[in-house]
């Protein structure tokens, strides 16, 4: 006798200017792994936030070409092998160095280091790559949210 699975509703989309905003997920270059893609996506989803997932193993010229194909309010990076500071670097400057990616927000979290947490210089790094929030792995999905929730948009249509 087989057991039905209860399936949760997909939760409503909003609309575009109902304060969702378009975020464009993935991972850096090397990382294969998708279940914290999918996780992020449904948080994202259920705050309202519409959710463009590149997947894992994404080059940085691939999101490049997303920011200009989807027009995104944000990117998400997420990292579980920890070589997100090290390949996170890369794509900042990759989507920095295209002018009409310059004021794009960009935030990167997880494990983003193979030694455990980022020291205080690791994370300026980061910073001084262009990413606009850096959350560990010890970040809470609250403050994320919270995060997004103060997050000022750039000026529309940044991305030609």
């Amino acid at each position: 006798m087989t057991v039905p699975v209860p399936v949760r509703p997909a939760p409503a989309r909003p609309a575009p200017g109902d304060g969702g905003r378009t975020v464009l997920l993935g991972t850096v270059s090397s990382d294969a792994h998708t279940w914290n893609l999918v996780y992020l996506q449904l948080l994202l989803e259920e705050a309202g936030h519409r959710v463009i997932n590149l997947g894992a193993c994404v080059p940085e010229q691939l999101f490049a070409a997303e920011c200009h194909r989807h027009n995104p309010d944000l990117v998400v990076v997420s990292s579980v092998n920890g070589h997100g500071w090290t390949d996170g670097k890369r794509l900042a400057a990759v989507l920095r160095a295209d002018p009409a990616l310059a004021d794009l927000p960009i935030v990167i979290g997880g494990k983003l280091g193979v030694a455990g947490r980022l020291t205080g210089t690791q994370v300026d790094a980061l910073f001084a790559a262009g990413y606009t929030a850096v959350f560990d792995d010890a970040a809470d999905q609250d403050r994320f949210l919270e995060y997004l929730g103060r997050l000022e948009l750039p000026v529309a249509g940044r991305v030609a």
